[in-house]
């Protein structure tokens, strides 16, 4: 059956490749944007919170890696493997309510502990702005490259 399904595939493939129009564009030979057309280069640097969610979903991810070989073997295991297994989502609760606690999943303005003293104007950088490390991105229309 494995075979027959591999068969099918390759020719499949192959008959693709040989009956379909080959009319390359730079639109089709963009790299994937959502299907939406790219209009601007991207920014340069995505603010640190969308990796702190990353690195916060890797967690969830690697809980998950551990939990499911756990349901498989639970019956064999019996009460260690469940005290083990309780004692693995409480670390990762704890450490999640913490990520929490710090303000890893506040999307909204900064929150200070002190006041930030003012910065003269003739040293603050005009590509950043007053409140956060990353860059302004102009919207505006994009000249040519040369």
């Amino acid at each position: 059956m494995f075979i027959l399904a591999g068969v099918f595939a390759g020719v499949s493939f192959f008959a693709s490749r040989l009956l379909a129009p080959q009319r390359p564009t730079p639109a089709k030979e963009a790299p994937y944007e959502c299907g939406i057309i790219p209009e601007r280069e991207p920014a340069d640097r995505f603010p640190v919170r969308f990796y702190l969610v990353a690195m916060i979903f890797i967690i969830f991810d690697i809980e998950i890696i551990f939990v499911y070989p756990w349901a498989v073997i639970y019956r064999e295991l019996r009460a260690f493997g469940l005290w083990e297994m309780v004692l693995f989502a409480v670390a990762v609760f704890v450490s999640f309510m913490y990520l929490i606690g710090n303000g890893a999943l506040d999307w909204g303005p900064i929150k200070r502990l002190r006041p930030v003293a003012h910065v003269p104007e003739s040293i603050r950088s005009p590509g950043r702005t007053a409140e956060t490390t990353v860059r302004r991105v102009d919207v505006g229309p994009q000249e040519p490259a040369a």
